[in-house]
């Protein structure tokens, strides 16, 4: 498990932009049907109205799929979000969040996934997102 852990964490600083590492993702666990993750408390992602701004928790879904993707797969494979959908249901106060990612499905072209996401400790989804993503190599 621990080199598992290992080679998520390494994804976040090889393929994706500085902002995206600057998030702080950490890599909990992974399973045969997705991933489970944290964003750290963070001021900087806490916007004008007290709450964690969507723009970072839809970030984080989209990254967190992705990361979940190549583990699960054995290795990164070069891909795009084809359609990345975000519900917000209820605020995400300032504090750790809980992200769970469950694949639907993972096929030789196109992968679906849910993402929902927790304050920690609370059972009740505050985000909940649903993607696609097209792999751009075999």
């Amino acid at each position: 498990m621990t080199d598992r852990l290992e080679e998520a964490q390494g994804y976040f600083t090889r393929f994706f932009a500085p902002w995206i590492v600057d998030l702080g993702l950490q890599a909990r666990s992974f399973d045969e049907t997705g991933g489970l993750f944290v964003l750290p408390e963070n001021p900087r992602l806490v916007h004008g109205g007290g709450v964690i701004c969507g723009q970072a928790t839809s970030s984080a879904a989209d990254t967190c799929m992705v990361v979940t993707l190549a583990v699960l797969n054995g290795r990164f494979r070069m891909c795009t979000t084809v359609d990345l959908s975000t519900h917000f249901v209820r605020a995400l106060k300032p504090g750790a969040v809980d992200i769970r990612v469950d694949l639907l499905s993972n096929g030789r072209r196109m992968a679906y996934g849910r993402i929902d996401m927790r304050q920690a400790g609370d059972s009740r989804v505050a985000v909940t997102a649903t993607t696609s993503v097209m792999y751009l190599e075999d």
